[in-house]
């Protein structure tokens, strides 16, 4: 199935782009961020024990995926998963 990422912030120049069509045959989100992680290790998007790491956000259709199934969110072809890093200021 092909997925639509978006990147942003510091993530977009570790992928070298804003926008990037994967192709990916897992079946959930942790699939694809897992494989999205060997790929582009420098985003470093999980912890040692394999969490996610705090305060990065990953939306899937334009809704954040804490308030789905997390990591075990299903995606489907066609499906737009976006990637912030975590984000500071004041």
């Amino acid at each position: 199935m092909e997925i639509e990422m978006r990147f942003f912030a510091t993530f977009r120049d570790a992928v070298g782009q804003k926008t990037l069509v994967w192709e990916f045959g897992g079946a959930t989100v942790g699939d694809l961020l897992h494989d999205l992680a060997d790929e582009y290790p420098e985003m470093d998007l999980f912890e040692d024990d394999g969490g996610l790491r705090d305060f990065l956000t990953i939306m899937k259709g334009g809704k954040d995926i804490a308030h789905q199934a997390g990591l075990d969110t299903p995606l489907a072809d066609g499906d737009t998963v976006s990637v912030f890093p975590p984000v500071a200021g004041g």
